[in-house]
């Protein structure tokens, strides 16, 4: 057994046959394995028990389980709670199968419960002398910092066997763990499939049927890691591998929270920022800085924010802390509880920053210590108060006062010049429209008794508030001789010309310098909260003082005492601190968190499959080594992505065929990388490479999301809403529409429903590892949405372009921009058929209707071949990455 389990410990950690028998039950004739109440039963007594019955200031109905000694204390109903050899006499084992206990939570399972009763039948015995005493709270244990994601990384040395096990020294740690299982490597793919995979996983796209020629028939040596460098020198290699990192993070164009579900406008500067970082290979630590710190670095706070906007690399660092306003926020819409809503947006950041970067499940901790991991709610809030200063939820700023004018000096002198001029139009506008309407009441009036009509116009001069009680009447009496409101209703070619008059202040405007803003995050000088415990969770209960820090389980560990200092800015320097722990090299979590999620997205199964919970509830690294070498090459390469990236591309484990019958048969989850997985094209890879093979794709960078709306079938779409409360419309946005997805707007309450389908995340707040599901509702889309339809069209256009007249001709292009490589002589055939019963059954179909008048001619072989499209963009092996 490795020493990986043997230092971790848990119930999680266990095989549950080892739990019920042992290595060996009566079955097999051996003695059950010895548990101990360290490793195996405190645990379970954690997750289930210990919340009430010891972590409490007064445990419930005096009983405390933290300890094995706690247990002979007498109960208050004058049973005995634990008797050792006999878990039938012990009133613990009991309770919990009448269903008594646990009272909240999830009920104790049946294997939990017979390592309960076995511990007890052994003599329920503990490893080591216990203390006599501990403070009320949860218990640190050694098991728990023995746990190995809390150890510190160390470079293990590459394995070294007979004969060189592949390409990069990830070979040799997967070969071992192959090797020993009695497999071996899958075959290398052939370079057709290895063209495709590649491209798809750094680009989002497909390779061109001349890329692919040019590979497939490059005898050069070296023609592998050239073509592995240039997609990583490529832009799309940005827009590609930011989506990964938007997704952990929760970026979205909209607020959520609230039902309004408000537009953030500015949102998709941050969007930008992580596209360069990536396509400029920034080292990690860097960008892992100004995300959480990044105002801290640009040494501004709220009201010194706007004069360092215009320096480019201040505004970049500005820009990253975006990162920390991602979390849903309807502080700025209508909300039920504003207090409520506001400490919810700091607990969904925090969930947020710990989840991508620890990897660890610490807002489980907000409300009560953390269930099964070594993180206490007091961590939970000394966490919180790192970021307590930049967020002050009892001086809170809305979305809409975290923002920070992009206006030069001789912007904003331009646009308050305009302004002026614009103000002095809509005057003269006013002042044109009072002197007609005088000239008209003057005309008016006469048509009142002479006796009224001075009172009258005495009243229409007295501002409403001011008027006595006759005035009113009178004006009551007369109402249509006011002519005070509505030029109007009584001449509307003066109404116009004073309209015309406005617009011409409207159209000045318009001149402006265009006026964008920031979205960051930042602290007010001299505004620092005091950071309380909630107890459970309620704001409205704070107790003790808490002070910024780290986790308790991570506390022994050089560098993690880390000490803010006040800023010369006036920032209390909390996030840089913390920030440059973070990535001192130091921390045991955050490199390996990392890597981790680099190699699940090349290899579509994570070293710990659970990125996002590397504590007990998640799955224990296949291999633990392997992860350890890749965070540590990482940190010394400089922490930068593209040279780890290349030792993963290069090597023979990811460049194995997918079929691999020795492997699937004894390993069909692949956790020993015995083949490459077989994986579908993610939402935004499918889309993108169904634009752009029809040839519509626009690749236009950078820049404001493409709109999006609701047509009238109720799908979400790229283009211009303009729906109403009651109806759904959607209108052309031109070329915006056929952005790559990662322009597409990103509204929380309304995903585009293409993507959605094919399994792109809401962000609720975020989205730690996308499922990948097969399901009756994208066979459907598939069969009927529009966007498929019209695109195969599209592509039938295409098709008919470049191969005109010929019907082999155009089933061999096509077979070339889908899949890659030629088709079979066979599949010609099979097509052919197909294209000439489409052509003779739409034929007779136009025959057999009325079309209408000003309808398009009908075309049934171009019809036929856009149905042949839509078959083909429909297959598996479109679909497939390989």
């Amino acid at each position: 057994m490795s020493a990986l389990f043997r230092a971790g410990g848990g119930i999680s950690q266990i095989p549950l046959g080892l739990i019920v028998l042992g290595w060996g039950s009566t079955a097999w004739g051996l003695q059950a394995a010895e548990i101990s109440f360290e490793k195996e039963v405190r645990p379970i007594l954690k997750a289930h028990c210990t919340h009430c019955h010891g972590e409490e200031d007064k445990p419930e109905g005096g009983v405390d389980l933290r300890l094995r000694r706690f247990m002979d204390a007498p109960l208050e109903s004058g049973g005995t709670l634990l008797v050792p050899g006999h878990g039938d006499r012990s009133e613990l084992v009991q309770i919990i199968r009448r269903g008594e206990m646990p009272k909240k939570g999830k009920k104790m399972s049946d294997a939990e419960l017979a390592v309960l009763e076995q511990w007890i039948a052994q003599g329920a015995r503990t490893s080591r002398p216990e203390p006599q005493h501990l403070p009320p709270g949860a218990v640190i244990s050694e098991e728990d910092r023995a746990y190995w994601a809390f150890q510190p990384v160390h470079r293990p040395a590459v394995p070294i066997g007979e004969q060189p096990m592949g390409h990069t020294p990830v070979d040799a740690f997967v070969g071992q763990r192959l090797q020993a299982a009695g497999l071996d490597f899958a075959p290398e793919a052939d370079r057709t499939a290895l063209i495709r995979r590649v491209t798809l996983d750094l680009t989002g796209l497909l390779p061109t049927p001349r890329e692919v020629e040019e590979f497939v028939n490059d005898p050069a040596v070296g023609a592998y890691e050239r073509l592995v460098d240039r997609l990583l020198a490529s832009k799309a290699y940005g827009e590609r591998w930011s989506r990964h990192w938007l997704d952990v993070v929760g970026y979205a164009d909209s607020n959520g929270y609230a039902e309004a579900d408000s537009v953030r406008p500015q949102a998709w500067r941050y969007r930008d920022y992580v596209i360069r970082a990536f396509n400029d290979d920034k080292p990690w630590n860097e960008f892992i800085q100004e995300q959480l710190a990044g105002d801290e670095l640009a040494g501004v706070t709220h009201a010194t924010t706007q004069e360092a906007v215009l320096d480019p690399q201040r505004r970049d660092d500005l820009t990253a802390t975006a990162f920390l306003r991602m979390a849903p926020d309807g502080t700025g819409d209508t909300v039920d509880d504003p207090k409520l809503a506001r400490n919810q947006v700091v607990a969904e950041q925090i969930k947020v920053a710990t989840s991508s970067l620890l990897g660890l499940t610490v807002a489980c901790a907000q409300c009560h210590d953390h269930r099964y991991d070594p993180i206490t709610q007091a961590d939970y809030y000394r966490l919180r108060a790192i970021f307590d200063p930049a967020y002050h939820w009892e001086a809170w700023r809305t979305p809409a006062q975290r923002l920070y004018s992009l206006y030069t000096a001789e912007e904003r002198s331009k646009a308050a010049a305009i302004e002026e001029r614009a103000k002095a139009i809509e005057a003269d506008a006013r002042a044109m429209g009072k002197k007609f309407l005088d000239e008209i009441f003057e005309v008016e009036v006469l048509k009142l008794p002479e006796a009224d009509r001075e009172p009258y116009r005495l009243a229409r001069a007295t501002v409403d508030k001011s008027r006595t009680p006759e005035q009113k009447a009178l004006i009551k009496k007369y109402p249509s001789a006011l002519a005070l409101y509505s030029l109007n209703l009584y001449d509307q070619k003066k109404q116009n010309v004073v309209d015309a008059k406005m617009a011409e202040a409207t159209q000045l405007r318009a001149t402006k310098p265009a006026e964008g803003f920031l979205m960051a995050l930042t602290e007010v000088k001299g505004q620092v909260p005091v950071s309380k415990l909630f107890n459970r969770g309620d704001h409205d209960q704070p107790k003790q003082v808490v002070q910024p820090g780290e986790l308790g389980i991570l506390s022994e560990i050089p560098g993690a005492i880390f000490q803010p200092v006040v800023l010369a800015s006036g920032s209390s320097g909390r996030r840089l601190a913390y920030a440059k722990w973070l990535t001192s090299g130091q921390h045991p979590l955050v490199a390996r968190v990392l890597v981790n999620r680099f190699w699940l997205n090349h290899m579509g199964r994570g070293i710990v499959n659970t990125p996002g919970d590397f504590g007990r509830q998640g799955e224990l690294p296949t291999h633990p080594e392997l992860l350890d070498w890749l965070a540590d090459e990482f940190v010394q390469s400089g922490w930068k992505l593209k040279h780890l990236q290349r030792l993963i591309l290069l090597s023979r484990t990811y460049r194995q065929s997918t079929v691999h019958l020795a492997s699937l048969k004894q390993d069909p989850e692949n956790r020993l990388y015995g083949r490459f997985k077989l994986q579908r094209m993610d939402a935004e890879t499918l889309r993108d490479s169904v634009l752009a093979v029809t040839g519509a794709l626009v690749q236009d960078s950078y820049g404001p999301p493409s709109d999006i709306g609701r047509d009238p079938a109720g799908r979400v779409v790229a283009g211009v809403d303009k729906g109403t409360i009651v109806t759904f419309k959607v209108e052309s946005g031109g070329k915006a529409d056929f952005r790559r997805s990662i322009y597409l707007q990103v509204r929380r309450t309304r995903p585009v429903t293409v993507l959605e389908t094919f399994d792109a995340p809401v962000m609720v707040p975020n989205c730690e590892m996308r499922s990948q599901t097969t399901v009756a509702p994208q066979s459907l889309l598939l069969m009927n949405d529009t966007f498929v339809l019209e695109n195969s069209r599209r592509l039938a256009d295409r098709l008919a372009a470049e191969v005109p007249g010929d019907a082999a001709g155009q089933v061999q292009r096509a077979w070339h921009l889908l899949y890659g490589e030629a088709a079979p002589d066979a599949a010609v055939a099979e097509a052919l058929a197909y294209l000439k019963e489409q052509t003779q059954a739409l034929t007779q179909y136009h025959h057999d209707i009325q079309h209408a008048k000003d309808a398009p001619k009908p075309n049934p072989p171009q019809e036929a071949l856009a149905s042949l499209c839509q078959v083909l963009l429909s297959s598996n092996r479109f679909l497939y990455i390989e």
